[in-house]
């Protein structure tokens, strides 16, 4: 399958339009994971354990492991999800963006070097920057477009003619440059009625949400505005919200309570 029909798959066998990120701050780890060998890799995989049931999605952030030397553990979380939940797929969010033969590289290193089934990446070089990224026409290309940092409205809301240049890359992205129907585009959810816009211009197109939990999107308006008309088009992120709902021994179970939680709270609205 595909990774729009795997991650379609995958909402429908948990209920869930919940993705976790999986960010590392071994700062915050329990006493009991920071000593250890290997210890961004042991708390990934005590949270992905906990939760694997609850998701539809799994998203490690690439600076997380490349500032903490980790690439390795990266590795090895992605292989530990691929091994253990081979339904559920991982989006490597990278943010890539750059000429093409550069491009290319960073096309290699998110799906043959790492095995991510999608990836993130930054449109503003244009065409030639994507389409090295949707050749691999069965993993996902997740074009940033508006985006839930406090920002990024002075880029984002710029206008281009009577547009703003959001509503240009999710234009272009639908009808221009989708030629193998694996481009997605990241939405977030502190702006409900910029969201609800995008769904209007994109259609049934799948939207990567970030912007709940610690950044204070509100649930309800998210996914009314959001939902696509197969009630799903969405994988709603959170990280610090789940990962970190504890920072002591009981912290596999709170993050597996947190995702129960906003797991309920996305469904009530669907």
């Amino acid at each position: 399958m595909g990774f729009l029909d795997r991650i379609n798959h995958t909402i429908d066998i948990n209920h869930s339009l919940v993705c976790v990120g999986l960010d590392p701050l071994p700062e915050r780890f329990p006493s009991e994971v920071r000593g250890k060998p290997n210890a961004v890799f042991e708390f990934n995989k005590n949270i992905i354990d906990a939760t694997a049931d609850l998701v539809c999605a799994y998203k490690p952030q690439i600076a997380h492991y490349h500032a903490l030397e980790a690439e390795n553990q990266l590795s090895l979380t992605i292989e530990y999800i691929q091994k253990n939940y081979p339904e559920i797929p991982v989006i490597l969010d990278a943010k890539r963006g750059d000429i093409g033969s550069t491009a290319e590289q960073y096309a290699k290193e998110a799906f043959e070097r790492y095995g991510a089934d999608a990836v993130t990446v930054n449109p503003y070089m244009g065409v030639d920057t994507i389409k090295p990224f949707t050749q691999y026409a069965d993993k996902g290309v997740i074009l940033l477009c508006r985006t839930s940092n406090a920002g990024a409205a002075a880029i984002q809301n710029l206008l281009v003619g009577k547009r703003y240049l959001y509503e240009v890359i999710a234009e272009k992205a639908v009808t221009e440059w989708n030629a193998h129907n694996n481009i997605l585009l990241v939405v977030g959810a502190t702006n409900p009625e910029e969201l609800k816009h995008i769904r209007y211009l994109t259609g049934d197109t799948t939207l990567l949400v970030p912007g709940l939990g610690a950044q204070g999107g509100n649930v309800e308006a998210t996914v009314t505005n959001g939902l696509n008309s197969q009630k799903k088009g969405m994988i709603v992120n959170s990280s610090r919200g789940i990962t970190y709902a504890s920072e002591n021994s009981d912290f596999k179970k709170a993050a597996r309570q947190a995702t129960i939680k906003l797991r309920g709270q996305i469904n009530q609205y669907r």
